[in-house]
């Protein structure tokens, strides 16, 4: 990984904890895997613990590594560094996927309570006018009681967002083509068409991941139909909503987005959602930042000790699984 992923998410009681489960390499963490001391070093390596900006594992790399294998990613994806010659070679590939959802679910229950209750364009005018409007007169759009939420995908981040909405008063819509009936049954939602869940939904999270089939997923015809005053989350990727379609429709005000991702990922200075009241743009924060790291490290040495058990991965990654995943 790269030595500012190592510095941030693996902290000296980390590398204490790693160091008791298995002999660990001496550091530096290696962020080039070319240099005759990464070649040292994989030469007598059985697991891997990667992370963000690492290079990819080619079949260079794995023939330094004769031994590797398994790989435990302190992140989510492995698309940039596990390659086919990983999978090839039958290298056992755990992920911390689920560890990160932790803190996008999060941040989306946050954004979608808030929104609904229109928090932030009412404290703007509080702080604007200095006085409390007459509360009595608050519009009937207002508010959290019965609203009707619609997920984009059962991702690991949407079904942790499900999760937390159960103990709100709302009605959860979901479209996901690859959830069954018995699944939505069990997750506790209603699964709809694409089309249906814009035209219904008060707000819309969108969580699925930016993928060939996905990319401007959120289109035109579907920013056209959501109902008046409706919310667009995106803690996903920019690319897969029409985002000339969704400036079009917050501009005029038809709409509000909450956007944690966009395309490109820092806007132009010059583009009109930085001054726009009815969006929120936040910068790709909704991750894991901060003491939030912890948790990711956490997670990846359960890995370890369990691969190290002979238990295998809780949480492995499925060769079959990667064209549905970020």
């Amino acid at each position: 990984m790269s030595q500012d992923a190592a510095g941030a998410v693996l902290d000296a009681a980390s590398l204490d904890a790693l160091a008791r489960i298995c002999d660990l390499a001496p550091l530096p963490v290696l962020d080039d895997l070319t240099t005759p001391r990464a070649r040292q070093v994989l030469a007598d390596v059985d697991l891997l613990v990667t992370g963000w900006g690492c290079p990819p594992l080619d079949a260079s790399v794995l023939r330094a590594a004769p031994r590797l294998r398994a790989v435990a990613h302190t992140a989510g994806s492995v698309r940039g560094h596990v390659t086919d010659a990983c999978w090839e070679r039958g290298i056992e590939v755990s992920s911390a996927a689920a560890a990160n959802a932790v803190p996008v679910a999060e941040y989306t229950l946050a954004m979608i309570l808030l929104t609904g209750k229109h928090v932030l364009e009412r404290a703007r005018d509080y702080s604007a006018s200095k006085r409390r409007a007459d509360w009595l007169r608050t519009p009937r759009a207002v508010g959290n009681y019965r609203r009707t939420v619609g997920i984009l995908s059962a991702s690991l981040i949407g079904r942790r967002v499900i999760e937390l909405l159960r103990p709100h008063d709302v009605e959860v819509l979901l479209y996901d083509p690859y959830v069954s009936d018995a699944d939505a049954v069990e997750l506790g939602v209603q699964c709809v068409e694409l089309a249906e869940l814009f035209a219904r939904c008060d707000t819309v999270s969108v969580h699925t991941p930016l993928l060939p089939a996905t990319r401007g997923l959120v289109s035109r015809t579907l920013i056209d139909s959501m109902p008046g005053d409706a919310v667009l989350i995106n803690t996903s990727r920019g690319a897969v909503v029409d985002q000339d379609a969704l400036t079009e429709a917050v501009l005029a005000g038809r709409v509000r987005a909450v956007l944690d991702v966009t395309d490109p990922e820092v806007l132009p200075p010059d583009h009109p959602l930085w001054d726009c009241e009815n969006a929120l743009l936040t910068p790709h924060l909704a991750g894991s930042e901060g003491n939030e790291w912890r948790r990711l490290a956490d997670h990846t040495l359960a890995e370890i000790e369990r691969w190290a058990s002979g238990a295998g991965f809780r949480y492995p990654v499925q060769r079959e699984r990667l064209a549905f995943l970020a």
